[in-house]
């Protein structure tokens, strides 16, 4: 079970970084918000410093990252669903599960080297997080992953199609992104969209990590946060293996 799982995450290491401009963009990418969206922010913020907008924006960067870094990885499954090399992989003597959790793994790994590049620009840049906060913020920036991660194959082995996959994820990414308070936090939003904001998970992942870079351990949004994405990521993985047994029947 575990050698198979390795073995998987293996092989979609190696076709990820077989063609490096993809993996080098995916890092590059929140490395360019944080530099140049985060001094934007200064002037949303109390103390109107550097400092003050990378604690309120480094969190939301991170969970940014670990949502549509992951969101867009069951593309791949299709393109291997519609040339037969999911259904020959299905069909072999390997453990099902370890398919998707091989590609899971991957995708975990990927958020790990964009995270550790992403908390070292804004080291640089000047904020400063304890060593419990830290871990912390990486253990919820992995359960976020790990949702999104299962989401994507599930729904890919559900649509099956790239169009309608595509068409899925855009029309659900710039609610996502305004009612998490991303860019922007919720306590400057309107009062409906303070009403929605709760609805949405991403919302809590993003107030719990700004709560840990601010040093405030005993937020309640921090246990939320764990809970809720703790469950969504169980729900979603097992909705992606038993999509995959559907189908290799």
């Amino acid at each position: 079970m575990i050698r198979h799982t390795v073995l998987f995450t293996g092989y979609e290491l190696k076709k990820s970084f077989s063609n490096p401009i993809w993996p080098l963009f995916g890092i590059l990418q929140p490395v360019l918000y944080l530099l140049m969206f985060a001094p934007l922010l200064k002037s949303l913020t109390p103390g109107g410093t550097t400092e003050d907008a990378l604690r309120m924006f480094t969190p939301a960067s991170m969970m940014m990252i670990a949502v549509f870094g992951s969101l867009f990885s069951g593309f791949g499954l299709i393109s291997e669903l519609r040339n037969g090399s999911l259904e020959r992989y299905a069909v072999s003597p390997a453990w099902r599960p370890a398919i998707v959790l091989g590609r899971v793994a991957k995708d975990m790994v990927v958020l790990v080297c964009q995270a550790i590049l992403v908390l070292i620009v804004a080291m640089l840049m000047g904020v400063r997080i304890g060593a419990v906060e830290l871990v912390l913020v990486l253990l919820l920036m992995a359960a976020t992953g790990l949702f999104a991660s299962g989401l994507s194959q599930g729904l890919a082995l559900t649509v099956r199609d790239e169009n309608g996959m595509s068409q899925t994820l855009n029309l659900f990414m710039l609610p996502i992104m305004l009612l998490a308070g991303l860019f922007i936090p919720i306590a400057y939003a309107p009062d409906w969209m303070k009403f929605l904001a709760p609805i949405n998970p991403l919302y809590h992942a993003v107030e719990a990590g700004r709560s840990l870079f601010a040093g405030r351990l005993g937020d309640a949004s921090i246990p939320i946060a764990f809970t809720l994405f703790i469950v969504l990521a169980v729900l979603t993985t097992i909705w992606s293996m038993r999509s995959l047994r559907r189908i290799a029947g």
